[in-house]
This record gives structure tokens, sequence and C-alpha cells, in this order.
């Protein structure tokens, strides 16, 4: 079984064990995390939302705060004397997928 889960604007397709990574979420590690379910399949049948399906769950377990990789950024206008050099890291946030319900 699958489902289709919205978690920081985005969507992911997630089953039972799946381990994602979704934009920062403000929680402890070990917290218990709820999605929206967007939509459910497997088992030959496939439901969808409008906007979400009625009494389907995701439950999650947060792993860990990571951040990706570094993007450097540099700005250079030529016979200006002007470079720039600057970089950002996402952070993210690692989740556990531990139950899909439908």
């Amino acid at each position: 079984m699958y489902a289709i889960i919205a978690a920081g604007g985005k969507q992911y397709r997630v089953s039972e064990g799946d381990v994602i990574y979704v934009e920062k979420i403000d929680k402890e590690e070990g917290a218990a995390l709820s999605f929206d379910v967007l939509m459910i399949g497997g088992d030959g049948e496939t439901r969808v939302g409008n906007p979400t399906v009625q009494g389907a769950s995701v439950e999650g377990k947060l792993v860990k705060q990571v951040k990706g990789q570094k993007i450097v950024i540099g700005k250079y206008k030529s016979k200006k004397n002007y470079d720039r050099k600057t970089g950002h890291r996402q952070p993210y946030t690692k989740v556990e997928i531990t139950s899909v319900k439908a």
C-alpha cells in the first residue's frame, strides 16, 4: 500500500518503512508526525481525495534534522571590480514513515 502526502509545499509517494527528506519541521527528534493524504493506492484499489482522503492517515517519526549540499552563488560584473561569492545550505528533516492506514 502506498500514499501520496503533502509536506512542505511538495508531494511525496510513500510506503511503510520509507525514509524521506522534507522541508524543515520544528520539532524534537523522535517526535511523532502525521501528514495529509492526497491519494492512497495499492491492493488493486485507488482512492483520490478532494482535497484529502477521508479516514486515511500516514504516521511518521522525525529521525534527524539535516542540511543539504552547499550551493555556491557567484555574482560578477566585468570591468567594474565587482565579484561576490556566497553560499546556502537548505535545512531538511529526515522522516521515517511508520504506518499507512486506509
